[in-house]
């Protein structure tokens, strides 16, 4: 058993973020897991489409998912740049989109660093665009999305892991694990793997088992906002803060600010939805 304990303490040490290599170009196991998850979302959606009686087309979704690669990108990347790192990339404008160290040679190092909320911003204010562009319900368009999502985000937490980076907080926690990115070599809660399942699996069961029990339109969607950020909110507690930025107020990250805001957007969309559905029923009857 102390065997087990330790190979698992020491797992991270074991894997190499690179896929293969060839000269300069480096394909990282990170970006595989982003294709893993788009690949997921989009033949859930299709699944949905095909058993459940939404009214959209399948090229509607294909159509779609090129705005929402591109909205997770640059969303992603723009967020992080904006809520963790604006001061540095100010000084070093050309990072924010170029994947080489020109610092130090000529080198391809990828996009370091990525933002969930950015991305979730992005991901919207697209949605919205193409919704308007083709006359597509944006509630019940979103409503069809939501409950996919989750499990495709749970490939971009395990690609997290083997990047070894987004590691949690000290911890004397028997299934702590040390992370070779991790300068002082202490043992951390492996937050990654926490998100992975809270965030992706968990929630994903949640929101696909009630897909077809819940009619009010944007329901899912406001689900989504309350159900993510209460989860990341507790979980940045064991998560470590960025170095750059640390806590933001008191013992909060931010992340956890970004998850508190998203609670309330929920909490108001759920409530105008709601309404807006109550008020259709009686206006029929």
């Amino acid at each position: 058993m102390k065997e087990l304990v330790i190979w698992w303490n020491h797992l991270p040490e074991h894997f190499s973020p690179v896929f293969f290599k060839i000269g300069f170009l480096q394909v990282h196991y990170y970006g595989l897991m982003y294709l893993l998850g788009f690949l997921t979302v989009y033949w859930l959606v299709l699944y949905r489409l095909k058993t459940e009686n939404f009214g959209f087309r399948k090229k509607d979704i294909e159509n779609y998912f090129f705005w929402l690669v591109f909205a997770v990108l640059a969303g992603g990347r723009l967020g992080y740049v904006l809520f963790y790192d604006l001061p540095y990339y100010l000084k070093h404008p050309l990072e924010i989109i170029l994947p080489f160290d020109i610092n130090n040679g000529f080198q391809f190092i990828g996009l370091y660093g990525m933002s969930y909320h950015g991305a979730l911003i992005a991901i919207i204010i697209a949605t919205v665009v193409f919704c308007r562009r083709h006359k597509i319900d944006f509630w019940l368009f979103s409503d069809l999305l939501t409950p996919a999502v989750p499990l495709g985000y749970t490939f971009g937490r395990i690609g997290n892991f083997i990047n070894g980076e987004l590691y949690g907080r000290v911890t004397s926690v028997p299934w702590g694990m040390y992370f070779p990115l991790d300068p002082t070599g202490q043992l951390r809660h492996p937050s990654q793997l926490y998100e992975a399942f809270f965030e992706g699996i968990f929630l994903f069961i949640i929101l696909w088992s009630l897909r077809k029990k819940i009619r009010v339109s944007g329901c899912f969607f406001s689900l989504y906002l309350i159900g993510y950020g209460l989860i990341r909110f507790l979980l940045e507690f064991f998560r470590q803060p960025d170095p750059q930025l640390g806590f933001i107020f008191g013992p909060l990250t931010m992340g956890q600010l970004l998850c508190f805001t998203m609670i309330l957007s929920g909490i108001f969309i759920i409530m105008v939805r709601t309404k807006v559905y109550c008020h259709r029923k009686g206006a029929i009857k």
